[in-house]
């Protein structure tokens, strides 16, 4: 039953590819679901992008528009778009689920064109690609690194906000991705947040359109041939991965150090003491 658990999250929602691949295919022994009381202490800054805050409800309290599971003839799950673009700030669907045979994401693309990517739950224009490079470059670099990436000549600039955390979102409050620069940004985004298309005047997620600020461009006024992004080359917005694993590394050590110098020991006293009652118990019924 936890193995089976185990696999249906990995369906839903965002583990790491290499555990995943190993829980569908069975090769993680039964033995390695077994929980050992090691105490981990997890020390990270608290950033917004770790949390929600009360009066900015993630996607104006929407959800993402249906159309989504089916976008472009792909089969995409609607509860991953759900949580991961509406109720987080922090996880990412799998990578490599852009790649996967019932998504096919560049072969339902058309090489030859401009593809204008929306927000999955208010239909706002949120990219445009490939610019400034070939289709073949935009795919190559995509499936290298498992997501749909975007460099800022592709980003509407007007309907997109980069933390200084790197944390990506709509000006709809969805949840995209987050900023992974190399030389310049690249926008690492989760399919399924940027899978939408323009709202339906009757649909019930146009209410957000009348919340968001005014200098966002809606998908009735943009001209794809015209627009041209204001985006930095190089925000200096992203995640600084070396203090978070110094940090954290520190917090591993110094919890394995108190766990294997006081608590181990008290745990290895206990039990003995246990299997000695034990021991004695079965000796009186002989």
């Amino acid at each position: 039953d936890t193995l089976v658990g185990v696999r249906r999250r990995c369906d839903d929602i965002i583990w790491p590819t290499i555990f995943c691949t190993n829980i569908h295919s069975g090769r993680v022994p039964r033995r390695t679901m077994r929980i050992t009381p090691v105490p981990v202490l997890f020390l990270a800054p608290a950033t917004p992008s770790l949390f929600v805050a009360a009066s900015e409800e993630q996607c104006y309290g929407f959800t993402p528009m249906p159309s989504v599971s089916t976008y472009l003839g792909a089969t995409l799950q609607y509860s991953t778009a759900e949580r991961i673009c509406c109720e987080n700030h922090v996880y990412a669907e799998f990578r490599g689920y852009l790649a996967a045979p019932e998504v096919d994401f560049f072969g339902r693309l058309d090489p030859t064109v401009e593809t204008v990517f929306y927000d999955s739950v208010c239909g706002i224009p949120l990219f445009i690609a490939p610019r400034g490079r070939s289709f073949a470059e935009f795919q190559e670099e995509s499936l290298n690194h498992g997501w749909p990436s975007f460099r800022p000549e592709e980003l509407v600039s007007e309907n997109v906000i980069i933390h200084d955390d790197g944390r990506m979102e709509s000006i709809c409050l969805t949840h995209l991705g987050h900023n992974l620069p190399d030389d310049r940004d690249r926008y690492c985004i989760d399919l399924v947040c940027m899978a939408g298309e323009p709202l339906s005047p009757d649909d019930e997620r146009v209410k957000i359109l009348s919340q968001i600020h005014e200098s966002a461009i809606h998908s009735d006024n943009f001209n794809v041939s015209t627009y041209t992004s204001s985006a930095e080359d190089f925000s200096g917005k992203f995640t600084k991965f070396p203090t978070k694993f110094v940090v954290g590394a520190v917090a591993v050590v110094l919890a394995l150090f108190i766990y294997y110098v006081s608590i181990r020991p008290r745990l290895e006293k206990r039990n003995a003491g246990q299997w000695k009652e034990v021991d004695s118990a079965n000796t009186g019924l002989d």
